[in-house]
């Protein structure tokens, strides 16, 4: 899930994107999502065994992890679930924060920045975040769908 056009392109500095609902892995590599530039709040998502990362960025984005469940991978050694990649800017002046999540099996996540983004969802964007401890029911049927007959998928 990679957000942004490209680096390049400045206009998605005003990119604001809620990431909500998923079920990622097992055996995911990266960009769940990734973003460049904007701000993505991620929230209530469930993340098993990424092989790279889970949540990247580069171009300076803001990103806001609430009340997600990563369960890192037992037997690689890989359990940091943010990458950022160099460019334009200082990435210490990057906003990467995490708020109520749960971490398993040694997953970390490095926040960066001072201060905090927020949403700025208006009366119609908002929604209750839910306890992270509920994400594994809330996500059961989430994910790839699953084919009954081949020729149908």
């Amino acid at each position: 899930m990679l957000l942004g056009h490209a680096d390049g392109y400045f206009r998605d500095k005003n990119m604001r994107v809620t990431v909500v609902y998923n079920h990622f892995g097992p055996n995911c590599n990266q960009r769940m999502p990734r973003i460049r530039y904007g701000y993505a709040h991620v929230v209530n998502n469930l993340y098993r065994e990424w092989s790279k990362y889970a949540i990247g960025g580069s171009m300076n984005p803001s990103v806001k992890s609430e009340a997600n469940l990563f369960i890192a991978p037992k037997s690689r050694n890989n359990k940091e679930i943010t990458w950022r990649k160099d460019s334009i800017g200082n990435k210490e002046s990057w906003k990467f924060y995490s708020v109520g999540d749960i971490f398993e099996n040694g997953a970390s996540f490095v926040e960066t920045g001072a201060g905090r983004a927020k949403p700025n969802y208006n009366g119609e964007q908002t929604f209750t975040v839910v306890n992270a401890k509920t994400v594994r029911s809330l996500t059961r049927s989430s994910g790839a769908l699953k084919c009954i007959k081949r020729s149908r998928c």
